[in-house]
């Protein structure tokens, strides 16, 4: 479980975040979700370490982020950031590899090396393995980047995983294969799974819980399918009731088609 206790952050003048409680729980897959703006990001690098609040108190498992060192950290909680800039010409299988440094002197290289492979098939992009990284689409990259996070994680029960919109690059099939797997693994594994998220659609299929953030305050928290609905949206977007309810009936919408058309080939 992560918890996360009246935590603000600031840059400069600007406040980015203010008193911010938040409670993800394990064996969940939880959203946030808001405006371009709002602190979603900033919320989760919080979360993960990356970013230190000027007050609050973050927890994972029962215990303070400081409390970990970086190879237990390391061990514990895994993250796909939003935008992952490698210009160096490693393969996609060198970057899945990454995933399990934390295990070098653990395991032996083969068993590290049938993890990776395995994680890269997980995500349908075993043929990209000895491609250059980044020679690969945005949505290939995102699912060698995401198999290198699910390698880091691998065997470890009850951790921690952190993504930062991992389907922005994806298509139909792709978008759902890696949401159903991370509700698979998460299940299976009792992970506490943290989400940034811009379509309400899939986080409303697609998740177990969500946050809403607005100018970088707490908006509501609850089950998805209950609270993603069209006042929510009207209010947190700042959009007129009508346009809302209109938006998210056609995404609705928009996906039923595309999924069918997907099953029949047309």
């Amino acid at each position: 479980m992560i918890t996360a206790e009246n935590i603000s952050y600031k840059i400069g003048s600007k406040q980015i975040l203010t008193d911010v409680s938040t409670r993800f729980e394990a064996g969940r897959v939880s959203a946030i979700l808001g405006p371009n703006g709002a602190g979603k990001s900033t919320l989760l690098r919080c979360l993960t370490g990356s970013l230190t609040p000027d007050r609050g108190t973050i927890t994972m498992g029962g215990r303070g982020l400081d409390d970990y060192s970086l190879a237990d950290l390391s061990r514990k909680r895994a993250v796909l950031s939003q935008a992952n800039p490698i210009s160096f010409p490693f393969t996609a299988f060198e970057i899945v590899l990454m995933g399990r440094n934390p295990y070098e002197l653990d395991h032996s290289a083969a068993l590290n090396t049938d993890i990776a492979m395995e994680a890269l098939e997980m995500m349908d992009a075993a043929h990209l393995r000895d491609r250059s990284f980044p020679t690969l689409s945005g949505g290939e990259q995102q699912r060698v980047q995401f198999a290198r996070v699910i390698s880091q994680i691998w065997e470890q029960e009850g951790a921690s995983l952190f993504l930062d919109e991992p389907t922005s690059a994806l298509d139909l099939k792709h978008q759902h294969q890696l949401l159903d797997l991370v509700q698979s693994l998460c299940k299976q594994h009792g992970l506490a799974v943290v989400l940034v998220m811009h379509d309400l659609n899939l986080a409303y299929h697609c998740t177990d819980d969500c946050y809403f953030i607005k100018g970088g305050r707490i908006e509501g928290s609850g089950k998805s399918r209950k609270l993603i609905n069209a006042e929510r949206i009207s209010d947190i977007f700042d959009l007129p009731l009508k346009y809302a309810g209109m938006r998210f009936g056609a995404q609705q919408m928009q996906v039923q088609v595309q999924a069918e058309q997907a099953l029949t080939g047309s």
